[in-house]
C-alpha cells in the first residue's frame, strides 16, 4: 500500500492497482485539478476542509467513472447535487474492486459545547490502515497503520498521542495538520517511538510504502 499526503486530510491511497482519494477539501484545491486515474473518492464528513464541491466536480470531469463513498451527512449533500454515491455508515463494510473498506464512527469530536455536532465516519482500508478523521474513534480491532490527526480546533496534542497509544498501531503518520507542524509533529516523534510505535512525520507531497 502506497500513501501520498497531498496535504492536511487529503491522501492518495494506492493499493491492488487502484487509486483512492480521501477528503478532497478546500486546502488542496490546486492538487485536485491535476489528479487523474482516480478510482474512488471517500468523504468522512461535510466540513469544508474535507468536502469541497467544486473540487469534486473537477475530479468527476477528469475521472468520470470514479466511485464516491460518503458518510451520511455528505451523502445528503451529494443527493442534493444529483451526484451518484454509496453511503458507508458505522460498522458497514463494502468490497470495492477487491479492496475492503469499513466505516467506523458516528460523531465529530466536540469543538465547543455551544456548537452542534456533525456526523463523522472514519474508514479502514484492507483491515490495515485506519483513517479516523475528526474524531478519536476506536474501531475495536487491530490497526497496523494510523493516520493521526494532530492539529485543529478540536485537537489537543496530548489527546492525539494518547489516542495513538491506545490503538497501538505499528506505524502512525500525522494528518489534519494544515494549521501548524511544529510541536504537533515533534511531540509524537518523541513519545510514540518510546512506546513501540514508529512515527513518520509526513508533510505535503510525501509518499510512503506500507
Amino acid at each position: 500500500m502506497k500513501i501520498t499526503k497531498l496535504w492536511h486530510c487529503c491522501l492518495l491511497v494506492e493499493t491492488k492497482g487502484k487509486r483512492l482519494l480521501t477528503d478532497p477539501g478546500c486546502f488542496t484545491v490546486e492538487a485536485h485539478t491535476k489528479l487523474e486515474n482516480i478510482d474512488a473518492v471517500l468523504f468522512t464528513h461535510e466540513h469544508s476542509d474535507h468536502y469541497h464541491l467544486d473540487s469534486l466536480r473537477t475530479l468527476l470531469e477528469k475521472n468520470p467513472e470514479v466511485q464516491i463513498f460518503a458518510n451520511t451527512s455528505v451523502a445528503e449533500l451529494l443527493t442534493q447535487e444529483n451526484i451518484s454515491h454509496i453511503t458507508i455508515q458505522n460498522w458497514e463494510t463494502v468490497d470495492f474492486e477487491g479492496i475492503i473498506l469499513t466505516g467506523y464512527g458516528v460523531q465529530h469530536a466536540e469543538i465547543h459545547s455551544s456548537l452542534p455536532y456533525s456526523a463523522n465516519t472514519g474508514f479502514m482500508f484492507e483491515n490495515r490502515f485506519f483513517y479516523p478523521w475528526d474524531a478519536y474513534t476506536d474501531p475495536g480491532c487491530p490497526v497496523e497503520i494510523l493516520a493521526l490527526p494532530v492539529s485543529g480546533p478540536w485537537v489537543k496534542i496530548g489527546e492525539a498521542i494518547d489516542y495513538a497509544l491506545k490503538l497501538k498501531p505499528k506505524v502512525a503518520f500525522p494528518v489534519h495538520d494544515h494549521f501548524r507542524y511544529g510541536w504537533s509533529h515533534m511531540a509524537p516523534s518523541k513519545i510514540l517511538p518510546e512506546n513501540g510505535i514508529e512515527f513518520i512525520p509526513m508533510v505535503e507531497g510525501d509518499s510512503h510504502e506500507f
